[in-house]
């Protein structure tokens, strides 16, 4: 008999996953997938990516990824399946890629207070110019801001993820923030 999935640990979802186990896959979805998508659209800017990204971090979820549990999170193990397959992607639509243009998507403000829609306005133009700066930041070090600072896990979960040493996420984490720096003081000065 099988083991209810029901509040399992991710270990348990996984084995039970690897056993066919229909319910243990849902739970397991509806656990991470939201994670999994917000890394997609943030790495790529764009919710055609994050959800084909979704979707085959899933598939390979159930068809033959191995989850090592001594060599990190089961997010940053998926964390590293999703930029293995966003890298692929953005490859492939490299001549195509635009900024982030989502205006009735996920990046979508509210509805702004009437008594301050100078400085909602503002404060949107800013977080529009950080989207973009962040996009325009080479793949090494847009993948190090979307894991440590929007998705804030730790250095050691994210040098799993991307496959390299701490060292090597703290200086790319460093050279990135001088990098968004200096597209943001440009913007402002441009009055972008």
């Amino acid at each position: 008999m099988l083991e209810s999935p029901s509040h399992g640990d991710d270990d348990g979802l996984l084995r039970l996953i690897s056993a066919g186990n229909e319910a243990a896959f849902l739970e397991f979805y509806n656990r991470h997938q939201g994670s999994v998508y917000r890394f997609a659209l943030q790495m790529s800017g764009k919710a055609e990516i994050a959800e084909e990204v979704t979707q085959d971090v899933f598939v390979a979820v159930t068809k033959n990824a191995k989850y090592d549990r001594t060599r990190g999170s089961v997010l940053a193990f998926l964390y590293g399946i999703s930029r293995n397959l966003v890298l692929r992607c953005l490859e492939r639509e490299k001549p195509y890629l635009t900024v982030l243009d989502d205006p009735d998507g996920e990046y979508a403000g509210g509805m702004a207070d009437e008594h301050d829609l100078l400085g909602e306005l503002t404060q949107n133009q800013r977080i529009g110019r950080l989207r973009k700066a962040v996009l325009a930041l080479p793949p090494v070090y847009r993948e190090v801001v979307v894991l440590c600072d929007l998705h804030e896990i730790d250095y050691a979960e994210a040098a799993v993820a991307l496959g390299c040493a701490i060292g090597t996420i703290r200086s790319r984490l460093h050279r990135a923030r001088a990098l968004l720096m200096e597209k943001m003081r440009a913007g402002e000065r441009c009055g972008v």
